[in-house]
């Protein structure tokens, strides 16, 4: 597989000539190139995650592309056809089997509710968690991408959270809050967090690709 960082939350997996969209939000430039679309992948409802313009620039490139999400966004995204998934779950789209983890995004503050989160699993080897510390049990995951900066945030959880996963290999994503100096420092963090276990990690800009 390959998959390609876009800003922020979004990501694009290709394997063959499938395609899966991950979290296309507000701080995402439009994803262009969706030859071969199976499917759009949205871990929770902020809009930093998904966008009704992003939805609709997608479908009218793909019409009838499976969208998968749980409940909240399902709620949220209303006139949209969303397949819902819950953690448990598992799906097959075109040549990729999804697996969903998690349940609930982190708290950000008591003051604000805490919404349906889900981390995705594609084919059993990459793993992007959305806005949780979800650890898939069970699995030995080779490739995470994992939170960089976020109000939910602290770098030491989110280091804490690469130790549990113990990946192959990582990169950062969720990082549009952060400063160029913010991005270095975590990124700094992540990586001695992923070289623990004999890992690696690496440093993905917007439209950079890793081969997994």
């Amino acid at each position: 597989m390959r998959v390609t960082k876009f800003e922020h939350a979004a990501l694009r997996i290709e394997k063959g000539d499938d395609v899966l969209v991950i979290d296309p939000g507000s701080f995402t430039s439009p994803i262009d190139d969706l030859h071969g679309l199976v499917a759009v992948v949205i871990t929770h409802e902020h809009p930093d995650h998904w966008t009704p313009e992003h939805l609709d620039r997608i479908l009218r490139a793909a019409p009838g592309t499976p969208i998968f999400a749980p409940a909240g966004v399902a709620r949220a995204a209303e006139g949209y056809e969303i397949t819902v998934v819950a953690p448990g779950d598992t799906v097959t789209a075109g040549g990729f089997t999804l697996r969903f983890f998690g349940g609930v995004h982190e708290v950000i503050h008591a003051s604000l509710p805490v919404v349906e989160n889900v981390g995705v699993l594609v084919d059993g080897e990459f793993y992007y968690p959305g806005d949780s510390y979800a650890v898939p049990e069970g699995v030995e995951v080779q490739t995470l991408a994992a939170p960089l900066g976020a109000p939910w945030l602290k770098i030491g959880e989110a280091m804490d959270y690469v130790l549990a996963v113990k990946p192959r290999r990582s990169f950062g994503t969720h990082d549009m809050t952060l400063s160029v100096a913010g991005k270095t420092m975590h990124r700094q963090r992540l990586q001695w967090a992923t070289e623990q276990d004999g890992g690696e990690f690496f440093v993905l800009e917007p439209g950079e690709s890793l081969d997994v």
